[in-house]
C-alpha cells in the first residue's frame, strides 16, 4: 500500500497588496501591511496541496548535520492570516485554521519582534514564511518535542528537552523514491478508515520528490506502520517513513507541528 499519503487517506481525519521594509528596517516591533478580507480570500492557501515557489527557503534547508534549530514554540491561526516573505514585506500565502482536517499548527523557527517565521506544509519542500503574532489570531504554545530520522541507520529517535525518549528501527524510502531529507513536520493525524496498513497515518510537510502525486494525492510523505515487520531496517518505501506500532503509539502522542528532522 501506499508509502506516500493519497487522496482518500487525506479525507479522512483523526489529526494583498505589496509592501515594503520600515522605516526601522529590521521588523522589530512593525505592524504588517494591511491586508483586507477580500484581499486575504484571494492569497493561496498554505495546505500540502500548494505550491508556493514564491516562500522564502527555510534557513536551515540543505543542513544535513541533524541541528535541531528552532525556538520550541508552535503556532495556530484561529482564523485564516496572511504569510508574508519577510516581516512587514509581501503578503504572498494565508495559512488556514485547518491542515487536511486537523487544526493548523506549525513549528516557529525564528522570531524577530512581533514577527515569527514558520513553516509550511506546501511545495518545494522546506518552504518558509513570516506572521504577525501580536493580534488575536494567533495562539502559541510550548513544543519541547522533536522526531530525527536517520536514513542510513534506518532509525527514528523522539527526544524530549533534547534528551532521548525511544529510538526504534524504522523503514524508508527505496532508492527510486527516496525519503526526502530536511527539517519537516507533523501536519495532521489521521485516523485510516479505507485501507489497513496503518490505524494512524501521520502526514508530515515535505512531499515525494520523485512522486508529482500518488494515490490522487498531492505526494505528502508520512509516517505510518505495515502490515508486517519485513519493512525494518529496509529502504523499501514509496517515500514515506514506515514505523513499528510501537513506535506509532508515541509519535501520535506528540504535538502537531512537532519537527522532524531527516538526516
Amino acid at each position: 500500500m501506499a508509502a506516500v499519503v493519497g487522496a482518500a487517506v487525506l479525507a479522512l481525519v483523526v489529526t494583498a497588496c505589496g509592501g515594503g521594509d520600515s522605516a526601522a528596517g529590521d521588523g522589530q516591533d512593525t505592524k504588517p501591511v494591511a491586508v483586507t478580507e477580500e484581499q486575504l480570500a484571494k492569497l493561496p492557501d498554505a495546505t500540502t496541496h500548494g505550491d508556493l515557489e514564491q516562500a522564502p527557503a527555510d534557513p536551515a534547508k540543505g543542513d544535513t548535520s541533524g541541528s535541531k534549530d528552532g525556538t520550541g514554540t508552535v503556532l495556530h491561526p484561529k482564523q485564516a492570516v496572511a504569510v508574508y516573505d519577510k516581516p512587514s514585506g509581501k503578503p504572498f500565502a494565508k495559512l488556514p485554521t485547518k491542515q487536511i482536517s486537523s487544526p493548523t499548527w506549525v513549528p516557529v523557527i525564528a522570531e524577530k519582534g512581533d514577527w515569527a517565521q514558520i513553516l509550511l506544509p506546501t511545495r518545494p519542500n522546506g518552504a518558509s514564511g513570516w506572521v504577525h503574532t501580536t493580534d488575536e489570531t494567533v495562539e502559541e504554545a510550548r513544543n519541547d518535542f522533536a522526531v530525527t530520522v536517520h536514513r542510513d541507520d534506518f532509525t527514528l529517535e523522539i527526544t524530549e528537552k533534547g534528551e532521548q525518549i525511544g529510538e526504534w528501527t524504522i523503514g524508508v524510502g527505496k532508492d527510486e523514491h527516496p525519503t526526502p531529507t530536511g527539517r519537516q513536520y507533523i501536519i495532521a493525524s489521521i485516523e485510516e478508515q479505507v485501507n489497513d496498513y496503518s490505524p494512524i497515518v501521520l502526514p508530515l510537510s515535505y512531499h515525494s520528490e520523485s512522486h508529482e502525486t500518488y494515490g490522487g494525492g498531492p505526494g505528502t510523505v508520512g509516517i505510518h506502520t505495515w502490515p508486517d515487520n519485513s519493512f525494518v531496517g529496509k529502504a523499501n518505501s514509496d517515500g514515506c517513513i514506515r514505523v513499528t506500532k510501537e513506535a506509532l503509539d508515541e509519535l501520535v502522542k506528540l504535538p502537531l507541528g512537532t519537527i522532524v528532522e531527516v538526516v
